[in-house]
């Protein structure tokens, strides 16, 4: 009897990320690994196919609370990323520091998520995200933007304060501050593509200015209605871009209007989100991440790489997303799609292009921690330059773990 207790006792510790307190501080060790087969075909390239991890979903990390007294606690969270296909040791994820109380919310500073990401819409209606059939970048129906300041794998925001309040009602707001210059990067070109050479001083850029004082802010409000449930959530996103960089692209500071829902009822959900792009910057909406955009970057024509929510530099655009999704037990079933169009830039040499996304795949919940995932996404794109069309097929089949 003894021994049958003692091994539910270690069975239990096992189940649950690894937690060790002291003096009021806990600190919770917790991770994910994730590997997945996929297959990518562009048209005009060979197909590439690979095992791994390159949308970045595999991670550990650690996170710690001290509770200080009347409710106020002290937050500290570290966290790395890594591919199990290959050999990285890991790269930075979210690292800040922070102050809570269930009272007035949460403060953060430091490496964090965007509210676009992980609280109004972005991945919290894609159950493909971190997946070869995420709806950021290379699946072209979310902004995945560079500077972080999207839904995309990976886009962490620098040197930024992020505050969440609580839930008050069904109502909830985050916001998101960055101070310019955040990358401390070469500012003499503020910006402009990489080996570009001023005019006036003939310096080469190396980087470029982040800008000054971009923000986000969002909000949503959850209800539920006997069986029903609706959560509608909307946001606005500013990237202000430098001086310099206004003077050598002639462009704008970037505005990003974002609206949706979800809806479930039972085994059923919908979920829906449209953007709007004005003056997409160089660091902003008109870039990817690089787990965004998921492939091999190469020479033009000969990578594996897209983005297909990039807009033109200075240019405007609309990204759309929707998603059904209906369980049957333990498994999920999912279709989701939408589009992107990216404008032109009048006078310039850009052109307009509209990029289509269909994905069809399942998630089955192997237990509450492992899961299998699979499933085919075509993006049909319509570029209207002189180059080819670039149309897509990726396969994917992949296990994740979380602990």
């Amino acid at each position: 009897m003894k021994k049958k207790l003692i091994s539910l006792a270690i069975a239990g510790a096992l189940a649950t990320p690894l937690a060790v307190s002291a003096q009021g501080t806990n600190v919770t060790l917790f991770g994910t690994a994730q590997a997945e087969y996929n297959t990518v075909d562009i048209d005009g390239i060979s197909s590439q196919s690979n095992v791994g991890d390159d949308a970045g979903r595999s991670r550990w990390g650690m996170h710690v609370t001290e509770q200080l007294g009347s409710g106020l606690r002290a937050m500290a969270h570290i966290e790395y990323g890594l591919n199990m296909g290959s050999g990285n040791i890991g790269i930075a994820r979210e690292r800040w520091v922070g102050l809570g109380n269930d009272a007035w919310g949460e403060v953060k500073f430091g490496r964090v998520a965007s509210p676009f990401k992980d609280f109004a819409g972005g991945m919290t209606i894609d159950p493909f995200a971190y997946t070869t059939l995420q709806a950021g970048g290379s699946g072209g129906t979310m902004v995945a933007s560079s500077n972080g300041m999207g839904a995309g794998a990976n886009g962490f925001v620098n040197s930024a304060a992020r505050y969440d309040s609580p839930v008050v009602e069904g109502f909830a707001f985050s916001a998101l501050l960055m101070p310019g210059d955040s990358q401390r990067l070469d500012s003499v070109l503020g910006g402009a593509p990489a080996g570009a050479v001023d005019p006036v001083s003939g310096a080469t850029n190396s980087g470029g200015e982040d800008g000054e004082w971009d923000f986000q802010i969002a909000a949503k409000h959850s209800s539920q209605f006997g069986a029903h449930g609706v959560d509608v959530f909307g946001g606005y996103s500013r990237d202000n871009i430098s001086t310099n960089e206004r003077a050598l692209t002639g462009g704008d500071d970037e505005e990003i209007w974002r609206g949706g829902a979800s809806w479930t009822y039972e085994a059923f959900r919908l979920s829906g989100q449209y953007e709007n792009i004005n003056n997409a910057s160089l660091n902003g909406a008109a870039s990817c991440t690089t787990a965004g955009m998921l492939g091999s970057t190469g020479t033009a024509g000969g990578g594996t790489a897209q983005c297909n929510t990039a807009m033109n530099v200075g240019g405007d655009g609309e990204v759309w997303f929707a998603g059904a999704e209906y369980k049957i037990g333990n498994t999920r079933l999912i279709a989701q799609g939408g589009k992107s169009h990216a404008r032109k830039v009048s006078g310039l040499t850009p052109s307009g292009r509209d990029a289509w996304s269909y994905t069809a795949g399942i998630i089955h919940e192997l237990s509450k921690r492992s899961s299998l995932f699979g499933g085919f996404q075509r993006v049909d794109v319509q570029d209207n330059a002189a180059t080819a069309d670039r149309d897509r097929n990726t396969y994917t089949v992949g296990m994740r773990h979380n602990f």
